[in-house]
């Protein structure tokens, strides 16, 4: 569960394609910690979008609706920011 607070507290966050230095379930305990809830699809209210190399239909339907898009470097920094 999200922990309520930390810099992504109330935030959707989906991911999609893969990540080179994480895994999907390492990536989603991160943004947990971080407070964001981890979502499986993109929807209106999905607040980032967090994409890997071969992101498809998330990633297109993020572009469409104008939600945040962030790479993977995006993710590292807000983890470093975090510390």
């Amino acid at each position: 569960a999200p922990v309520g607070d930390g810099p992504l507290a109330g935030k959707r966050v989906v991911l999609t394609g893969t990540l080179m230095n994480y895994t999907r379930d390492a990536a989603k305990e991160i943004l947990e910690q971080m407070g964001a809830r981890v979502s499986s699809s993109v929807s209106a209210k999905t607040d980032i979008v967090l994409a890997g190399a071969e992101a498809g239909s998330k990633l297109t339907r993020a572009t469409e609706l104008g939600i945040t898009v962030w790479s993977e470097s995006d993710f590292e920094n807000a983890i470093a920011a975090n510390k």
